[in-house]
């Protein structure tokens, strides 16, 4: 297991995402839903989209390209013409600060 800082918790209000590209790590967007932060890939899986220029509806993101939503707590696609899932992490908070584990 692996801890990545990505930000800092008060970065993000409930609501609102961002995007991050760690070292060795694809793009991903770190999102604040109700005060729990997710992680996903921010590339959509349908089309080179990057998820952060989209919006968040509830637990949904939409890609700004085709209208497509992934659930953002599973990656879950959720509307056409996504199919294919986004690639998720886990996240932890500690110390105000919000890491993602990988590994």
């Amino acid at each position: 297991m692996n801890l990545v800082k990505v930000c800092e918790a008060d970065a993000l209000k409930a609501g609102e995402m961002m995007g991050v590209e760690p070292d060795g790590l694809p793009p991903i967007a770190i999102y604040n839903i109700e005060g729990q932060f997710f992680a996903t890939s921010n590339v959509c899986t349908h089309a080179v989209a990057m998820l952060t220029d989209g919006y968040i509806d509830g637990d949904q993101i939409e890609c700004p390209m085709h209208g497509g939503m992934f659930d953002i707590r599973s990656g879950a696609p959720t509307h056409f013409p996504c199919t294919e899932p986004l690639q998720t992490w886990p996240v932890e908070v500690r110390d105000g600060a919000v890491f993602i584990i990988t590994g």
